[in-house]
């Protein structure tokens, strides 16, 4: 498959199932593709954000920051009628992602350096 069909709707053209399911299945569709380019977006920010951090020796984790972040997002997805707990699992998951980021990005500037 090439990048353009994976892209594209997850179900075929020509997919034998109510009318219902199949709008539902493209608004999901849409939504993941959403997701897809607002995280791809984050993970360029979070990525200059290590480079200003490693200019400016400072650690690749900011345990005080990710607490907040914790409480915010959890009020947020409660307020959205998102599980929290969820929520939570899914900013540990970017975060950790993000520290890893951050530790490449530095290392990379001490070996420059």
């Amino acid at each position: 498959m090439n990048d353009a069909q994976v892209a594209g709707p997850a179900d075929p053209a020509g997919v034998d199932v109510p009318a219902e399911l199949a709008e539902a299945r493209r608004t999901i569709d849409n939504i993941d593709a959403a997701l897809v380019h607002i995280l791809a977006e984050r993970f360029r920010c979070t990525q200059r954000v290590g480079h200003i951090k490693a200019a400016f020796g400072l650690p690749p984790a900011d345990p005080a920051r990710e607490a907040r972040q914790v409480e915010r997002l959890r009020a947020l997805a409660a307020q959205s009628g998102l599980d929290p707990d969820f929520a939570e699992t899914f900013l540990a998951f970017m975060v950790t992602e993000v520290i890893r980021h951050h530790e490449a990005i530095r290392a990379e500037y001490r070996s420059d350096s």
